[in-house]
């Protein structure tokens, strides 16, 4: 007699409980930037994230399972963003000679780190696995990016192989931890040795030889 309506479900109330679980996500993070920054990776533990984001312990745990999720996550992002800027640096590239490529780079990462104290914080103080394999494998990724750009440009031999590539972004990486370990802000005079230890390593595969400077 009377057709029955169909009941649709209304997707107001699952938006906006998606919306606010956005919302405290991205306030736990920014609270986790703003600690890490402030007062070192020590501080950064659950509880005092969840009290800067305004948000009780126990409801942390409903957006993220343990501390190193937070870190993780944030780290991503950093590494997103400094991804992005490597990307634009060498698809307009500046530099002429391999010395000018390596001081690129170096520029653009102390540059991040000086403007993202949180990252520096991850990258470098954070020590546990996870974080560790992260920068293992994003310095892995852009050490290939690099010698292949090298090559290309004809600023090392055709015959340089990944290996040598990936060894210098591994020493760099250890020698900005030990810049940043020196200094809050990376210690310059390590930074600089840094600079001609990576170069004058690199430099032994340039298509002149040992001997060319750039």
């Amino acid at each position: 007699m009377f057709e029955k309506k169909s009941e649709v479900p209304s997707p107001t109330r699952p938006t906006v409980v998606q919306r606010r679980g956005k919302e405290r996500r991205r306030a736990i993070l920014d609270a986790a930037a703003e600690l890490l920054g402030e007062k070192g990776y020590e501080a950064a533990t659950l509880k005092a994230i969840g009290e800067r984001a305004g948000i009780p312990t126990a409801s942390m745990y409903h957006y993220f399972p343990d501390r190193h999720q937070v870190d993780a996550e944030l780290l991503e992002q950093h590494m997103s963003e400094l991804d992005a800027l490597i990307g634009a640096a060498l698809e307009n590239p500046r530099a002429r000679t391999l010395a000018e490529a390596v001081d690129i780079l170096v520029d653009l990462h102390l540059d991040y780190f000086r403007g993202h104290p949180s990252c520096t914080e991850l990258w470098f103080a954070g020590r546990h696995d996870r974080l560790d394999d992260m920068v293992r494998a994003f310095d892995e990724t852009q050490a290939e990016r690099l010698w292949r750009h090298l090559g290309e440009r004809g600023l090392v031999s055709a015959d340089t192989p990944l290996l040598a590539v990936v060894l210098a972004f591994e020493v760099g990486t250890r020698l900005f931890d030990s810049a940043f370990r020196r200094s809050p802000a990376g210690d310059d005079a390590t930074i600089a040795e840094a600079r001609r230890l990576v170069t004058a390593y690199l430099q032994t595969y340039a298509p002149e030889g040992p001997g060319r400077r750039g």
